[in-house]
């Protein structure tokens, strides 16, 4: 189940409930349901910020086994990834680059 296994990487974390779903910015309430299989269909765009949070990829959560060194990233993400990483980006450059993206992207649509 997929409540199970966001449960199983969010304490591998070390992270509360409440700390997951602040930083996610997901309810807490539906966070909590889908924990506890309450809840069973969430969103790919719950996922999506859930599986950020928690340093993992989507198929982390969804697949009962995801292979080791099996990233679900297609071909050309992980070549883009290995790039910057070989080129000297640092994760926290790179998280910066998508922060502002988005930021960006934000403010361009208001």
């Amino acid at each position: 189940m997929i409540g199970e296994r966001v449960k199983k990487y969010r304490l591998e974390k070390g992270l509360s409930l409440t700390e997951l779903a602040e930083r996610a910015g997901v309810a807490k309430s539906y966070l909590s349901a889908l924990e506890r299989n309450i809840q069973q269909n969430p969103s790919v765009q719950f996922l999506e910020k859930v599986a950020s949070e928690l340093g993992i990829t989507i198929d982390h959560l969804i697949k009962d086994t995801v292979k080791e060194g099996q990233s679900g990233l297609d071909t050309e993400w992980e070549k883009l990834v290995k790039e910057a990483m070989n080129s000297g980006v640092s994760k926290e450059e790179f998280k910066n680059f998508l922060e502002f993206n988005k930021w960006k992207l934000k403010n361009e649509d208001e």
